[in-house]
């Protein structure tokens, strides 16, 4: 038998919570996704990521569950795993974990199970950016605009410019981690946030980007988003049984073209994500060909005009944005006008990137976000054209949307 190397890094995979909001009847990590559990998915991202020491934290009761989860998830990393008992709070159960750990661990990522389908990459970028003196955490920049309530009135907006969603994992040097949690036991307060906690006790948490498909399962919508992701049939939101003088649902269909040359500095962003030492693609914002044919063709199938309207330069706050920010509230314009995204088929022309060894990761970048399937083909021009002669990319998107209000035509 193959020994393998004792990891420096641990993953706590916090599964423990009772999933009341998921309206189950079943503890929520241990709820099915397809033909496999939201845990299972989680753990199935945290093996294909770096080797490190796994510790799940289950529902008291539910202990050979989650055993038996991370058995079949973990392949020849068996011996990288156990199974602890979890608390009544997220804290408690996190601190049940920590009490788990290696002794040779100095690293800890704390990984909500709920957030099942977090891309491995994710994983490793927290894993590799944590420093013996800072956390980190992954996040989104907000899209939605945001406004300060009190008693049912609007009372002041907020600036989203200077706010973050984050995610998981979040990831620590353990012992001032170890630290901050015997400083909240002591000072008798519960901490939702590992994050929170750890920078209450006086140390520093920078963020790096997250993933679309790191989103948390909480609500039954969230698990419908998730199936939908992995390829399972979907209820349709209104059969045609509950609308029977809706007129008939025709889809509507739309194409969209982009072409960026190649220049400028940094990375190439494509299909929504970043390709290390690629040279990028010119443009007002990030220069994603990918994402902006896709954009253009949501919006010509829904009648909702072209890019340039809605996010061209005459709209400054653009500018070097990510394909996340336009796909979103791009989803956002259809959703207002009545409409929703159905599938979105995606050919790019270009010598480079190797773009089939990301494949499935920018599909599940753009679906995600779009919270509809995207698929992603591409081709050379056998060195004809300017994709051919490594000038830039050009891509073509098609589209299908349909009306969820039966009014619309």
């Amino acid at each position: 038998m193959t020994l393998l190397p004792v990891p420096d890094i641990a993953i706590v995979v916090v599964a423990a919570g009772s999933g009341t909001r998921l309206e189950a009847g079943a503890p929520k990590a241990l709820v099915g996704i397809d033909a496999h559990s939201i845990l299972r998915h989680a753990l199935d991202g945290v093996f294909a990521a770096l080797p490190a020491q796994v510790i799940v934290v289950a529902p008291a009761g539910h202990e050979g569950d989650a055993l038996a989860e991370l058995e079949a998830a973990a392949g020849d990393r068996r011996d990288l795993g156990r199974v602890v008992t979890g608390g009544a709070t997220r804290q408690q159960s996190v601190a049940a974990g920590l009490d788990a750990l290696w002794g040779d661990v100095k690293t800890v990522l704390v990984h909500d199970a709920a957030r099942a389908l977090t891309p491995p990459s994710q994983i490793d970028a927290v894993a590799r950016a944590v420093t013996a003196q800072e956390g980190v955490v992954p996040a989104l920049p907000v899209v939605d605009t945001l406004k300060k309530v009190a008693e049912g009135a609007v009372v002041a907006a907020v600036d989203r410019s200077e706010l973050a969603a984050a995610q998981t994992p979040q990831g620590f040097p353990r012992a001032a981690l170890e630290a901050a949690y015997a400083a909240a036991v002591s000072a008798g307060v519960e901490y939702t946030d590992d994050a929170a906690l750890f920078a209450a006790a006086g140390n520093t948490v920078r963020h790096i980007d997250g993933s679309a498909r790191a989103f948390k399962i909480t609500t039954p919508d969230d698990l419908e988003r998730a199936r939908h992701l992995l390829g399972a049939s979907a209820t349709p939101a209104r059969a045609p049984q509950e609308a029977p003088s809706a007129r008939p649902v025709i889809p509507r269909i739309g194409i969209g073209t982009d072409v960026h040359a190649f220049g400028g500095e940094g990375n190439l962003w494509l299909a929504g994500v970043e390709w290390p030492g690629e040279q990028p693609l010119s443009g007002h914002s990030d220069g994603d060909a990918v994402a902006h044919a896709i954009v253009d063709a949501l919006l010509g199938a829904a009648g909702l005009g072209d890019i340039g309207e809605h996010f061209g330069t005459s709209h400054p706050e653009y500018a070097g944005a990510h394909a996340e920010v336009f796909l979103a509230r791009t989803r956002e314009l259809l959703a207002d006008a009545g409409f929703e995204i159905g599938n979105v088929s995606v050919q790019l022309q270009g010598n480079r990137p190797r773009f089939s060894v990301r494949r499935r990761e920018a599909e599940g970048v753009l679906s995600s976000v779009l919270g509809a399937p995207v698929s992603v083909t591409a081709t050379t021009t056998d060195r004809l054209g300017f994709p051919g002669r490594g000038e830039g990319i050009a891509v073509t998107a098609v589209a299908v949307v349909v009306a969820v209000d039966p009014r619309d035509g």
